[in-house]
């Protein structure tokens, strides 16, 4: 099942979602209908907020959909290891039509469950390091507008207004 992404300004985008405590055929099926919708809206990683579902869950898969093995399901993330720094334009499928520079780590090691419920570490660099962060923000209830400046941030939030007075957001 393919769900809509939900636009900012949206409360559940910006709430701290809640910890994933129950793992099984529902949890597996709601994984399946994140990677489904995030290759719909041509993402590389897609939160559970961004689907309307205040939980610490997401999928990533910098291949968009060519490469099964890079599929990565991360439930209750936290960041453990940070390295170097990287400046590189990002988008956001709850802010569509926006991007702008960001600086995050270059590398990043992960420690999360999978979709069973077992922990595991992961480690990523460049892009993959980018959407990790990217996600796990949004996870944190924090969007890639909150790293920039005040100006650009407010110009973006105003665009965004002026969107939805004209019924186009």
């Amino acid at each position: 099942m393919i769900y809509p992404i939900v636009k900012f300004p949206d409360p559940v985008l910006t709430t701290p979602a809640a910890a994933v405590t129950e793992f099984g055929p529902e949890l597996r099926r709601l994984v399946d209908d994140m990677f489904e919708s995030m290759y719909a809206a041509s993402g590389v990683g897609l939160a559970a907020p961004q689907i309307g579902r205040s939980l610490r869950l997401t999928v990533i898969d910098c291949s968009v959909g060519e490469d099964p093995a890079q599929k990565l399901v991360l439930a209750n993330p936290e960041i453990i290891r940070r390295e170097g720094k990287q400046t590189g334009e990002e988008g956001c499928l709850s802010l569509p039509g926006f991007r702008a520079d960001v600086t995050r780590a270059l590398g990043v090691s992960v420690r999360a469950q999978d979709a069973e419920g077992n922990w595991f570490e992961s480690s990523g660099e460049e892009l993959l390091a980018r959407a990790m962060q990217h996600e796990i923000d949004h996870l944190n209830g924090v969007l890639f507008i909150t790293h920039l400046s005040t100006l650009k941030r407010d110009l973006i939030k105003r665009k965004i207004r002026k969107l939805q007075k004209d019924g186009e957001w």
